[in-house]
């Protein structure tokens, strides 16, 4: 079976379309996996790291807005949509996919629609509430959409197109305890552990945050912190200055062992993509969540606000993000072992963990269905 897979941006879409092809691979053994993506965002270096061939092609993402300059962008992001789609007429056809499966970012929009123009059997995964401009221009031509939420806004496709599988995670996010993540860590049972970050692409307000929260700790060090700056780790660093080399500060670019970290950690501080929540109610942690306000139709406020709603984590609007405020918080939850099992218990009510399997079920029920 061949198996090509669209993924790009953040790692919000990319690490959806590993667990996918990761899954496929435990299915079908001999299956090869060919990913496309752009060479200078993130998927050019997760997805060789997870193991697999990554082809590149030029990609652009247009833009909502109405103006002169949005409409400028959308031009030109259109003749590099057309550009790009012959390139991939060659990857294909050299190729030979069974399927194509589309997880996000504009590189999704000219691979999925090239695939589905060549009579490829396509499948594409929303992650959020709100579908993105990619997925409402390709519902109309894939065979199917595979959703993590009820979605909020109508697509131009049957119902009947639709499944709701939830969010697909890497397996290794399930194969640690607590107690394996922190021995390979080497940091001891009792001590508290705060990850931390912005997602993959970071966030300037969560880590002027943490830069506060970080003087304020390194000073007590009470608590041992795993901090994602990604983008912004240079200027963390010199923020920090000496105190970024306390012993109870670990500052990354990127967090790649992500499963381990988040399994050994107490509280996670991040924003509320789909994926990240995702992680977070698998492992059932205790969470803060910082939405980020720049979003279409506010969903990260919305996804927030499911898991403080039902006492998962503590929402913080960005307006109303302090450093210090922050650390004081880390440290009443800390203190409060009681309040932090109630939120991890409250988290594990919103996990599903099989959406990997579902979505890898459903698109070889298709393929099987095309071939007859």
């Amino acid at each position: 079976m061949n198996i090509l897979v669209a993924c790009g941006g953040t790692a919000g879409h990319i690490n959806p379309a590993i667990a996918i092809a990761n899954e496929m691979k435990l299915r079908h053994p001999d299956a090869n996996i060919l990913f496309v993506g752009t060479e200078n965002n993130r998927e050019a270096d997760l997805v060789p790291r997870a193991g697999y061939k990554i082809e590149f092609v030029k990609a652009n993402g247009f833009t909502r807005a109405k103006t002169f300059k949005a409409a400028k962008h959308n031009i030109k992001a259109l003749m590099t949509f057309a550009k790009t789609s012959m390139k991939l007429r060659k990857i294909i056809k050299d190729f030979a996919p069974d399927v194509a499966i589309g997880t996000g970012g504009f590189v999704s929009a000219p691979v999925m629609y090239t695939a589905s123009k060549m009579k490829i059997p396509s499948v594409i995964h929303e992650q959020n509430a709100f579908a993105g401009v990619t997925t409402k221009m390709l519902a109309p031509r894939v065979n199917k959409i595979f959703l993590s939420f009820p979605i909020k806004n109508k697509l131009d496709c049957p119902d009947s197109k639709c499944l709701l599988t939830g969010n697909p995670i890497k397996r290794e996010f399930l194969s640690k305890t607590r107690e394996e993540a922190r021995r390979e860590l080497g940091i001891d049972d009792d001590v508290p552990v705060v990850l931390s970050c912005g997602g993959s692409l970071g966030a300037r307000q969560i880590n002027d945050a943490f830069c506060v929260m970080a003087k304020l700790s390194a000073e007590e060090g009470i608590v041992t912190h795993y901090h994602g700056a990604s983008a912004d780790y240079k200027r963390v660093l010199e923020t920090l200055g000496d105190t970024a080399s306390a012993p109870n500060l670990n500052i990354l670019e990127y967090i790649y062992n992500m499963p381990t970290v988040m399994a050994a950690a107490d509280i996670v501080i991040n924003r509320s993509g789909a994926m990240t929540l995702t992680e977070i109610a698998a492992l059932g942690k205790a969470s803060i969540l910082i939405p980020s306000p720049n979003v279409a139709e506010n969903h990260q406020y919305y996804n927030a606000k499911t898991y403080s709603d039902v006492g998962a984590a503590v929402l913080i609007e960005e307006k109303d993000l302090d450093g210090e405020n922050l650390y004081a918080l880390v440290k009443e939850l800390c203190s409060d072992r009681a309040r932090l099992h109630q939120m991890e218990k409250a988290a594990l009510t919103l996990a599903k963990t099989d959406a990997a399997a579902r979505i890898c079920e459903e698109t070889e029920k298709l393929i099987e269905s095309l071939r007859k």
